[in-house]
């Protein structure tokens, strides 16, 4: 989950880069410079990932460093950006996670009315106090059912400081927790595609009254600075979608090289564990901390293997560029790239990995079966792509698409110059106009 994690984070500065889609050179610059993230990430997972599952080197190394026990504060901590959303946040909506640990220990949402519908002690009294049940209520001091009558909640939970949100209703089902929860995850996805355009829109007039060529200079710094440099800014801001996302456009600017993108990416990866780490540090047990400590090790790791060797260097470099040339190619590609790589590539492996969940010796052999066919057509794919002739039909496929996208948005001023141009020819040619000449047909 925590490699998983790390492709995950990397799709945000990747929407950032469409921002660009109005400028092809700055588009493939911005593209390239938000995808070095994702190969870094692809190619850390690909090579660390089977490594981990033959040794489980990450699992010995953070356990030798963690004692056998411990007791934290048993508190959660926050984060600076956190406390100022949290708040606002709560007004809308807030989540039930004693539904998410409920599920993980088998039970589900249709238990014995534990969830549903929502019901409040006191309809008239929409509050924590009347809709959230107490710690051990309904249970005697051992366990046992008691006759006392609690408030029962869904997905959707009351806070203790702001009461109860929006989106929270009394005698809700879980249908009506589940499309609140859908409209608020669609505004929040339109929220956030507004926010980075609008990201993208200032920093490019910023930049308006500035020499690129100033911030060019500014960061061109040694790579190891420019990794201390991301880690700082990313334990500042708390995430690490942050700090690339702020910079993508200034790659796309040309005002940052994607040599020096690379660097504060992966010092952005480091940055972004210590939240992890700062949170573990507080709770009870060492099961957090030492999620915590092989999330550090392998980003660290990744590092040492794509980064201090030139030659490994070059790798996801010339991947992530690949990628920004292939914008110049089809501007939609970016559309694809997120929509295959984040969303039906996850799905794919999910259902496969699906398989092999149902203890049955029959969807164990599907798995298997259907593994064998993707781990076929994807050497397939490879060998056409470099030996077959399918790059260069793909790239063919894109400049078609793109040429027709081009054609199609040139017809109308098109259609204007060749009429502009047959005025003049038959002012210069002294030619009557065709549309006169049949009129004075008519009238003969």
């Amino acid at each position: 989950m925590v490699m998983g994690a790390n492709i995950g984070t990397s799709v945000t500065n990747t929407i950032v880069a469409m921002g660009h889609l109005g400028d092809g050179d700055e588009l493939e610059r911005a593209f390239a410079g938000a995808t070095c993230h994702d190969m870094f990430n692809f190619l850390s997972v690909g090579v660390l990932f089977p490594i981990e599952l033959i040794t489980h080197y990450l699992y010995y190394l953070t356990k030798a460093m963690v004692p056998e026990d411990r007791d934290g504060e048993g508190e959660k901590w926050e984060g600076p950006v956190k406390k100022i959303v949290s708040p606002l946040g709560n007004l809308i909506i807030k989540a039930n996670k004693s539904v998410t640990k409920e599920i993980a220990k088998g039970a589900t949402c249709e238990d014995g009315g534990k969830f549903y519908p929502v019901t409040c002690l006191d309809p008239d009294d929409i509050s924590y106090a009347s809709c959230v049940p107490k710690k051990g209520c309904g249970e005697d001091e051992d366990g046992n059912a008691t006759d006392e009558v609690c408030p029962v909640v869904g997905l959707i939970t009351c806070d203790k400081k702001g009461g109860c949100p929006a989106f929270f209703q009394n005698g809700a089902t879980r249908r009506d927790d589940e499309i609140s929860g859908g409209v608020v995850f669609f505004v929040a996805i339109c929220i956030l595609v507004i926010c980075l355009i609008g990201l993208v829109t200032v920093l490019q007039r910023m930049l308006l009254s500035v020499s690129t060529r100033i911030i060019y200079k500014a960061t061109n710094i040694n790579g190891y600075l420019a990794m201390l440099i991301g880690a700082g800014i990313t334990i500042l801001v708390q995430s690490s979608s942050i700090t690339t996302s702020a910079l993508t456009p200034f790659v796309g600017m040309g005002a940052i090289r994607i040599e020096q993108m690379f660097p504060l990416t992966l010092g952005a990866n480091i940055g972004t564990t210590v939240t992890g780490l700062l949170a573990s540090l507080v709770s009870d047990g060492v099961n957090a901390l030492q999620v915590a400590l092989a999330h550090l090790f392998f980003n660290i790791t990744g590092i040492l293997i794509w980064y201090p060797l030139p030659f490994t260097r070059k790798i996801p470099l010339n991947m992530a560029r690949a990628l920004g040339k292939t914008t110049r190619i089809w501007k939609g590609f970016p559309i694809v790239y997120i929509l295959v790589i984040f969303l039906l590539l996850p799905l794919l492996l999910f259902g496969l990995s699906s398989l092999f969940e149902q203890d049955s010796k029959g969807y164990t052999v599907l798995g298997a079966f259907l593994c064998i066919i993707l781990g076929a057509l994807i050497i397939w794919t490879i060998y056409r792509w470099h030996k077959g002739g399918l790059k260069e039909s793909v790239m063919t496929s894109f400049e078609k698409r793109q040429k027709r996208k081009v054609a199609s948005e040139n017809l109308p001023e098109d259609m204007d110059y060749v009429k502009a141009e047959l005025v003049r020819l038959r002012e210069h040619t002294g030619l009557s106009d065709p549309e006169t000449t049949e009129d004075d047909d008519v009238e003969a």
